[in-house]
């Protein structure tokens, strides 16, 4: 291994980018490791398509460092590496699937008698074998969704970005979207993860940042984001005297008689900790997880930083 393949997938330290007057960009300092899925976040005008252009070298940056698979923001040679998926993107309406991904397999270099077998092989993973006689211009949304994530595969990229892959599809087709990001993190590929569904981003991203105004405003694990765990166990009848004494090293505080919420405990510990209440003769009732959704803390957040903007 050399060298550029040692180093992370994506970092910026202190990358700014300004439009005329405009600020877009402020102070981007983003480290994503290789083979993780990251999640990238943020309402809209925060700043993330001009992350994701100064990444993929479409504009350059005015200020502040970034490198991509090991090589300087924008080198044709980390390109050829990247799958992308745009948010917004067309397909000329005559032409099949099999023709659009031979069109960017060609783009890419794949010799000729690869390709064949490559264009059937991303078909299969995205859902749309069986339709390669079919005109683009008859597929639905959901389909072209399809297949312009099949155009981000083609070549078995090592670092997908992929921007809203999941906005024109069924709940099905968001499935499978996971399952795909899911087996591409586990082939070794980094996927660059940017989505308004923060249920799809919790469900999958190892990491996260969310940018607002241009600046990142909070990132680390999905568990850093959200904050402590905390577990709520609801008791049948009211817990005999073995039981209180369990709960008390984890700084349980009662919500009722039967229902009380531990503050201090490692999410590991907890069946250990059911069993010996069992063992004390508790009738355990329910035994729930208590921590923010995704959507609550990122409202939050954008919420604080309208604060602090506010106070300026």
């Amino acid at each position: 291994m050399n060298e550029a393949e040692r180093r992370p997938a994506i970092e910026t330290r202190d990358v700014a980018k300004k439009y005329g007057t405009v600020l877009a960009l402020r102070d981007l300092s983003l480290t994503v490791e290789r083979g993780e899925i990251f999640g990238f976040l943020g309402p809209n005008g925060a700043g993330k398509t001009t992350s994701v252009k100064i990444l993929l070298g479409l504009t350059h940056a005015t200020s502040g460092y970034g490198a991509i698979l090991g090589q300087p923001l924008g080198a044709i040679e980390a390109r050829r590496r990247i799958g992308y998926l745009p948010e917004l993107f067309r397909y000329q309406d005559w032409l099949t699937a099999p023709e659009v991904l031979a069109f960017h397999a060609g783009l890419l270099g794949m010799p000729g008698r690869l390709q064949k077998g490559e264009i059937a092989r991303v078909l299969e993973v995205v859902g749309l074998a069986g339709r390669e006689r079919a005109k683009v211009g008859t597929f639905s949304k959901g389909m072209q969704q399809r297949l312009g994530l099949g155009v981000a595969l083609i070549g078995d990229p090592e670092l997908l970005i992929l921007d809203e892959p999941t906005s024109a599809l069924d709940p099905v087709g968001r499935a499978d979207v996971r399952a795909i990001v899911c087996a591409a993190r586990d082939r070794g590929a980094t996927v660059f993860l940017n989505s308004h569904l923060l249920s799809e981003v919790e469900a999958v991203c190892d990491r996260l940042a969310i940018l607002d105004k241009g600046r990142i405003v909070a990132s680390g694990t999905m568990a850093e984001i959200l904050g402590a765990f905390e577990v709520r166990i609801t008791f049948a009848q009211v817990p005999v005297d073995g039981a209180l004494d369990a709960l008390v090293r984890y700084a349980a505080e009662a919500e009722g008689p039967r229902t009380f919420v531990l503050r201090s405990i490692a999410e590991a510990d907890v069946p250990d900790l059911v069993a010996r209440l069992v063992r004390c003769g508790a009738r355990v009732a329910a035994v729930e997880p208590v921590r923010g959704s995704l959507e609550e803390r990122f409202l939050n957040l954008i919420g604080a930083g309208d604060a602090d903007a506010a106070d300026r």
